[in-house]
């Protein structure tokens, strides 16, 4: 993140956009250095004091035509957020007239590039799937833990606990989510999903986001997903993800995982100096 806290005395303007329903509030900090506190992102997530998002990204400047940081509500930092780098990709295309793009993130770099119809497609990089690199806290196989439910263990920039169920609508998603979010196997915390294979083309997912909780889609756990379901011969490499908020395509290929999806730019506003001021 960049060196400096956001001024109190000076607002800050953002835009909201959505992948599916996953909201985020997005800050472009490519001219003016932004940094965003723990408390300040917990203040601007509220859902009631605040605007509300599931993530918050900035854009700063990078090797690529931009290099991108995440925040969750919680004000905890992610190294990567699936919908948002297609949002912030759709939004880079339009406002260049490009039609790809070379973004950097903590997870490395990112190609985006224009799918047609509306849609924008995100290669996420070439799944972690090594119990250290995602990480787990000790040697293991990651097809399938030692945990009630036997998941499988993902790294796609961040960790990811994939349960296998016959029925994602029936599984309590908030009491699993929190449950197995803070497993001791995953140090640095872990997202969670239960998904249901439909067809070999085909699963039902529902997602619950470490640090931020139940979302309506996770561009990250789509993919993990779709790695572990290919990984035990569930699905193919190539599958359609039904969330809560619409459908993503996920597509697991030698360069890497490329998800693609509908993005939606809502509005564009300011943070007033008052509100900021109050975050302390």
């Amino acid at each position: 993140m960049a060196a400096m806290t956001q001024q109190q005395n000076t607002a800050l303007t953002f835009m909201k956009m959505h992948g599916l329903g996953n909201d985020f509030v997005v800050v472009d900090a490519r001219t003016h250095p932004v940094a965003v506190s723990p408390a300040m992102a917990q203040g601007i997530a509220h859902r009631h004091f605040g605007v509300g998002f599931d993530q918050l990204a900035l854009i700063e400047p990078g090797k690529g035509d931009a290099h991108l940081v995440f925040l969750n509500a919680d004000g905890s930092t992610s190294a990567a957020c699936g919908n948002a780098t297609r949002c912030i990709a759709r939004h880079l295309m339009d406002e260049t007239g490009k039609t790809e793009l070379h973004l950097t993130t903590d997870r490395g770099d990112l190609y985006a590039r224009d799918a047609g119809d509306g849609l924008t497609s995100v290669n996420m990089g070439a799944p972690q799937l090594l119990w250290h690199e995602i990480p787990l806290a000790e040697e293991m196989d990651t097809l399938e833990l030692p945990i009630e439910g036997g998941p499988t263990a993902t790294g796609m920039g961040n960790p990811h606990c994939t349960f296998f169920v016959a029925d994602a609508e029936a599984i309590p998603l908030a009491e699993f989510g929190a449950r197995y979010e803070h497993h001791p196997l995953y140090p640095q915390r872990t997202n969670v999903q239960v998904a249901q294979v439909i067809g070999p083309d085909h699963i039902r997912m529902r997602v619950w986001e470490r640090g931020v909780g139940i979302t309506l889609a996770s561009g990250s756990s789509s993919c993990a997903t779709a790695v572990a379901a290919a990984r035990r011969g569930l699905t193919g490499r190539k599958v359609q993800i039904d969330l809560d908020g619409g459908t993503l395509l996920i597509d697991w290929r030698e360069d890497g995982v490329w998800m693609t999806g509908p993005t939606m730019h809502v509005f564009s506003a300011t943070l007033t100096p008052e509100f900021l001021a109050s975050l302390g």
